[in-house]
């Protein structure tokens, strides 16, 4: 089967061009993959990833997949990473993952505009990285890493202070966003590192962050709280 990888149960089925999940790929290693990889594609369902479910590992970076993301139930995967897709409604995505993959440890969604950074705007800064992780610990409490960043004992103690008063405003779509999301080449951005890309080798990289987020205060799209609305 062209683009398929097999190692044992890790299955890898990169940079195929593929709109949907291919149906003969659950049928063939559905019942045995514990890893799966479908980077860099054009999938914007997940429709027949229900074949999957003994999961501990998914990867889907560089793909398409925007707020409808819909996940089966995957009660085993620990690791989750949905780097440079089209997110933009970061509280709808947290609530489904809690209720899908309760044993979910390691997520990562740099390169989405649910997660501000100056990966995808210029006007968010390091203060709105931080907010933004409070509320993804207070949503999902059991996470170790978010975004290749060991979650810390003080980001724990403030999300369970202050997690539930960091709502996330949704962005308004503008038509430059909207032209970027018809053509994502033009944004070919990945945080794995270059060694990782290889088709046949490619894994979703979780470790020490390499990022610094410098930047001017935004007045637009922050992180609120409850009480200042």
């Amino acid at each position: 089967m062209a683009g398929l990888v097999v190692s044992g149960t890790q299955v890898s089925y990169i940079g195929q061009d593929c709109r949907e999940i291919p149906e003969h790929l659950g049928r063939d290693c559905g019942h045995f993959a514990k890893r799966l990889d479908l980077s860099f594609n054009l999938l914007r369902s997940l429709e027949g990833l229900s074949a999957f479910r003994s999961l501990e590992e998914l990867i889907l970076d560089n793909n398409l997949l925007g707020d409808d993301l819909v996940l089966p139930g995957l009660p085993q995967l620990h690791t989750l990473t949905l780097n440079k897709n089209q997110i933009t409604d970061l509280e709808r995505l947290l609530d489904h993952l809690a209720e899908v993959t309760p044993a979910l440890e390691y997520l990562s969604l740099l390169g989405n505009v649910a997660c501000p950074n100056e990966l995808v705007s210029l006007e968010k800064d390091e203060e709105d990285y931080k907010r933004y992780r409070c509320f993804v610990l207070h949503k999902l409490p059991n996470l170790k890493f978010l975004d290749a960043q060991k979650v810390t004992r003080q980001e724990r103690e403030e999300a369970l202070v202050r997690g539930a008063f960091m709502k996330v405003v949704k962005p308004k779509a503008s038509s430059g966003d909207l032209a970027a999301s018809a053509s994502p080449e033009m944004h070919h951005y990945t945080p794995l590192p270059s060694a990782s890309r290889e088709l046949t080798s490619h894994r979703g990289v979780l470790g020490k962050c390499r990022y610094v987020y410098y930047g001017k205060n935004s007045e637009g799209n922050r992180f609120i709280r409850d009480d200042q609305l």
